[in-house]
């Protein structure tokens, strides 16, 4: 895995110096604050599962049957990681894309946030990967390009061995290679360039936003990264996707308290995170936070007295996925919950456990959510335990090499 991490970001690398265009205009979102916005759909992590997205954006009311826009000037807000575990990332990425010039044309906004999972995408490492995400940029021509990359492959082995020697080049190494390499793995990779397809498209989205007076991120924020500007983070996250990291925050991408991984807000001891939070809060003039990256609940919930809203989706082995999202109206906040809207009312501890009472009976009083609405009867916090997380490791981004010549 390490070898093929290498070799795929050398590729990545190879793609970029193959590519001459700068990204898009259309690619390009610095703008990270709005105001006086009545209407905000936020979907969590999606993971390549583009049917469940469709379902969600028509329930929402934000595209018709073809998929195109029709939310006027509400704003959908895609908390990240969109790629990854599922094999359909490539179709959402492009759908996103269709709909954020559709809604800005219509006075509405889209904002597919950059999520960690798109950075180790762009990084190559590719620990996640569905092997649907290859297939579907397999074309006539995948035989000739794994074939080309296998060349390539096999001559930077011969110019740099590994520690351990030269493995022998056999039909049994090329056969375990095609495995790790799969057809559409090369156009994958290009894809994800920061100057590709798919790359581009992310490389110029924002990862952190302000929207009326809250703010919206992957993951969350340390406290090193507590009172960082919004458009600083922004930045220096584009920078280092690009491959040139603003010296002020190099490792932004893959810092565990930066906005693409910080997991604080969501499952520290609220008296232990409470501080921290105090300090986002303050520092960019928000009443909440809205994350996803972490796996509390089968529902959307909530934590320090509804401050901090989490919008990713646990959905364990045996239980059907509830398409849970959260809509904002007027300042009113709503989690759509197998189609049926909840009013997310979380201001105490009684509250919260009427709402995650509601959420179990959409789901008939069975499951995951019911098992957490039967802990609101004790005086331990239900928040603070996480109901079956999935945890990951941090990024572990290859080493950059230049790709060998032909």
């Amino acid at each position: 895995m390490m070898l093929q991490r290498f070799f795929a970001a050398a590729l990545t690398l190879f793609a970029v110096a193959c590519a001459s265009a700068p990204a898009p205009a259309e690619a390009q979102q610095t703008q990270s604050s709005y105001s006086g916005v009545e209407r905000i759909v936020v979907i969590g992590d999606l993971e390549g599962a583009y049917e469940k997205y469709l379902e969600m954006l028509r329930t929402a009311q934000l595209v018709d049957a073809d998929g195109d826009w029709i939310g006027g000037e509400a704003h959908l807000v895609q908390l990240g990681d969109v790629p990854d575990r599922g094999p359909n990332s490539r179709a959402i990425i492009l759908h996103l894309a269709q709909i954020e010039r559709q809604a800005r044309r219509a006075g509405g906004r889209v904002h597919a946030l950059i999520g960690n999972h798109e950075a180790m995408n762009v990084e190559g490492d590719l620990r996640y990967v569905h092997p649907g995400e290859y297939e579907v940029f397999v074309t006539r021509n995948s035989r000739r390009e794994q074939d080309a990359y296998f060349d390539r492959y096999v001559a930077a082995l011969r110019r740099s061995p590994p520690e351990g020697g030269m493995p022998v080049i056999d039909a049994a190494f090329r056969a375990q290679w095609n495995t790790e390499h799969p057809l559409g793995f090369v156009e994958h990779r290009r894809a994800w360039a920061p100057d590709g397809e798919l790359g581009r498209l992310v490389a110029g989205h924002n990862a952190v936003v302000r929207i009326n007076d809250i703010l919206f991120m992957h993951g969350g924020l340390g406290p090193s990264f507590a009172a960082v500007e919004a458009d600083t983070m922004n930045d220096a996250i584009r920078r280092a996707l690009r491959g040139r990291p603003a010296p002020a925050y190099p490792d932004i991408i893959t810092n565990q308290e930066g906005p693409l991984w910080y997991r604080g807000l969501s499952v520290n001891p609220e008296d232990a995170e409470r501080p921290n939070l105090e300090n986002v809060l303050r520092f960019h003039g928000v009443n909440r936070v809205i994350v996803g990256h972490t796996k509390r609940a089968s529902t959307v919930i909530s934590r320090f007295d509804g401050r901090v809203i989490i919008a990713d989706i646990a959905v364990p082995s045996g239980y059907t996925d509830p398409h849970a999202f959260l809509i904002i109206e007027s300042g009113q906040y709503f989690t759509v919950h197998r189609g049926q809207r909840v009013p997310l009312t979380a201001s105490d501890a009684a509250q919260a456990c009427n709402y995650i009472t509601a959420i179990a009976a959409i789901d008939g009083n069975a499951g995951p959510n019911a098992r957490l609405a039967q802990r609101c009867a004790t005086p331990v916090e239900t928040t603070d335990q996480p109901a079956e997380p999935q945890e990951e490791p941090a990024a572990q981004p290859a080493e950059p090499q230049e790709e060998p010549a032909n």
